[in-house]
């Protein structure tokens, strides 16, 4: 039997990487569980400054790429396994930077790049973390949008899927029809219902998406009212420096 190909969850924080977590983890077949973030650490082991004392074992890299593969990949069988599902995903924004390193990891992984209008990006920021943190992610998220498509662009057609927020929200049973059809995973009503899924996030996120969507007076479990937030959100001088740090980036991508 064949085992199915793990999945990773990617893009900028505030991008959705969420929302996309949930609805695929309420398909009967995919278990995403909570973020792990310590791939990023492992990948620090097998580069300089860390190699050359690693590599006074006498092991290659691709053995400390094996012994990590199978470290992560045994919990996430066994916590998909204690859901009664088959195959795992992970979401984790950050390994957006670290594609190439888990492409060596899992060579047969396929990843879903989640895509969101900076300008939306940036409100979000603002709206969670701060002033100070708007400001950074007007770099942070043409620089993830780079090097994800970057790292995308170097593996097969049938390894990376871009989804966009915007389309993810507006249409969500056609997007996700679309997208596990890449994932080569069969249609299950069961995602649109994803905030009637049991799913291991913390309080706090439910509370607040929970408000969130009574304030925009939304019934829909996917609630649309963010799209378009730095309209309103964005004053004009985060609103110029979000132009002219993130404009290219913006331009193409289409966002107008």
């Amino acid at each position: 039997m064949t085992t199915p190909a793990p999945i990773f969850v990617v893009g900028c924080h505030r991008s959705g990487t969420t929302l996309l977590r949930l609805l695929l983890d309420s398909h009967s077949n995919i278990s995403c569980g909570p973020e792990t973030g310590f791939l990023t650490d492992f990948a620090r082991i097998t580069r300089d400054p860390m190699w050359p004392h690693l590599q006074q074992y006498g092991f290659p890299k691709e053995y400390w790429h094996r012994k990590v593969a199978e470290l992560f990949d045994s919990f996430q069988r066994d916590y998909a396994r204690a859901r009664g599902k088959v195959r795992w995903a992970e979401k984790t924004p950050n390994y957006a930077l670290h594609l190439d390193y888990i492409n060596e990891l899992f060579p047969t992984c396929q990843v879903v790049h989640i895509i969101r209008d900076g300008r939306d990006v940036v409100a979000s920021h603002l709206d969670r973390w701060g002033y100070i943190s708007a400001v950074k992610a007007t770099r942070k998220w043409p620089l993830y949008i780079d090097r994800t498509r970057r790292a995308g662009a170097r593996l097969p057609a049938d390894r990376y899927q871009e989804v966009r927020y915007e389309d993810l929200v507006g249409d969500t049973e056609a997007v996700m029809r679309k997208l596990l059809d890449f994932l080569g995973e069969p249609w299950d009503e069961g995602v649109l219902q994803y905030d009637q899924k049991p799913h291991d996030v913390q309080p706090r996120y439910v509370a607040f998406s929970s408000g969130r969507r009574s304030a925009a007076k939304e019934q829909q479990a996917v609630y649309r009212s963010r799209v378009g937030a730095h309209r309103q959100e964005l004053s004009p001088p985060l609103r110029l420096l979000t132009q002219l740090v993130a404009g290219r980036t913006l331009r193409a991508l289409d966002y107008r």
